[in-house]
């Protein structure tokens, strides 16, 4: 399953110099991976120029991110932000109109735990510019977040020129901080952080730098290493309102994710081999079917010939058959089944009692019809029920009665 994972540079600040940009206007770090450890490819990009993959992630700069920690309130899904925003007001400097507040993975209502606080407009504006560029960000994360593993990070500000001064992220089950080591109070923390027994990584570009402000050793960790430990987190920004609105679309991503990964492999192997055994097996039969046909057709051919050795050319033996057998009875002076003798003994067998003779008739290929003047509604239901449902069929037309054979009966 491969997922893009994108570096968000951090939002732009009073003073920064310039008007703000969005992901459309410039070009992002990018992280392409195929299983989320290893990396498959990576660079600076345009969103729409980036490689497509079944997964998008953003994630976002340690200076976007602020951590406040906080019993959540329980209310309904409906109502919770609105609780959380009641909760941390007197907490927060901006209105929390303009703030989106997304809940630690795994915490509920009337549990202590942490809330992510990011500028609303600004990620909106992200995801937004990212999605017109034809990119469906499922998750956003954080680079950094409160965990109970002091992690000590060096680097220039996420996703900008390693060039730029250096910057040292700590963070730790109190949560999240990001200083200038060229700072007093960077300089005043360190030997609390350093009694610890943290974990300290450094940007290549300032790893030497690092571990002399240090006095000790470093890990080297570039973004694209970050931005893919900050993928395989629990944590997801997107909740409530800027949740995703394409969730049918990502659970059906996520059902043909697991049907390609490498354990339903076997199944895929299964179906695929009784797919084959079926279409095979549709082909035998039909193959099968087609030669009893045949079979059947030549068994026709052959009695017509031994039958009639005077027929040449056969081109519809049971046809043939009928009419050659017919003359033959002809000639022998034998009525036939359609013959006018034989439906006038079928209508004596069902004559009704008190009834004259016929007084009119009509034969005309293969049917007799006949007038029931005089006949009562019951005398007439009699003769149809006991002619009609078996070989011959009784209609009626007014106050003519027609016998003939049934279709079932001509095509036996």
């Amino acid at each position: 399953m491969a997922t893009l994972v994108i570096q968000l540079p951090a939002r732009p600040r009073l003073g920064g110099g310039g008007a703000a940009t969005t992901s459309s206007q410039s070009e992002l770090a990018y992280v392409l991976t195929p299983d989320g450890i290893n990396i498959g490819r990576q660079g600076r990009s345009a969103p729409a120029l980036m490689p497509k993959a079944e997964t998008a992630v953003v994630v976002l700069s340690d200076h976007d991110v602020s951590w406040h920690r906080l019993t959540i309130p329980k209310a309904p899904p409906a109502r919770l932000r609105a609780a959380i925003a009641g909760a941390l007001e007197e907490q927060l400097l901006e209105d929390t109109e303009q703030l989106h507040f997304a809940l630690a993975p795994g915490f509920s209502g009337g549990q202590a735990g942490w809330v992510a606080v990011v500028d609303k407009a600004w990620l909106k504006a992200e995801l937004s510019a990212l999605d017109k560029a034809g990119i469906a960000v499922e998750r956003a994360v954080p680079v950094a977040w409160p965990e109970d593993t002091p992690l000590g990070h060096f680097g220039a500000p996420f996703g900008d020129d390693a060039a730029a001064p250096m910057e040292l992220t700590w963070s730790d089950a109190n949560g999240v901080v990001c200083l200038g080591v060229n700072g007093a109070l960077a300089r005043q923390m360190l030997p609390q952080w350093a009694a610890q027994p943290a974990r300290w990584t450094a940007h290549p570009a300032v790893a030497a730098p690092a571990e002399r402000w240090l006095g000790g050793s470093v890990m080297v960790q570039g973004d694209e290493q970050r931005s893919l430990q900050a993928m395989r987190s629990l944590w997801n920004l997107l909740q409530f309102d800027l949740a995703p609105k394409h969730r049918g679309t990502v659970a059906l991503r996520d059902a043909m994710r697991r049907w390609k990964s490498a354990s339903w492999r076997p199944v895929r192997w299964g179906l695929a081999a009784l797919l084959v055994a079926q279409v095979a097996g549709l082909n035998f039969w039909a193959w099968h079917q087609e030669r009893q046909v045949a079979a059947k057709r030549e068994a026709m051919t052959a009695l017509l010939r031994t039958t009639h050795p005077q027929i040449r050319a056969v081109l519809d033996a049971p046809a043939q058959m009928q009419r050659e057998t017919d003359l033959l009875r002809a000639a022998a002076g034998k009525s036939g089944e359609t013959d006018l003798e034989t439906l006038l003994g079928l209508a004596a067998s069902a004559w009704p009692e008190g009834q004259a003779p016929l007084a009119m008739l009509r034969f005309d290929n293969g049917r007799l019809s006949f007038a029931t003047t005089g006949w009562s509604e019951a005398q007439v239901s009699q003769f149809r029920a006991q002619l009609g449902g078996g070989e011959w069929t009784v209609s009626q037309d007014g106050a003519t009665l027609t016998i003939g054979r049934a279709a079932a009966a001509k095509t036996s």
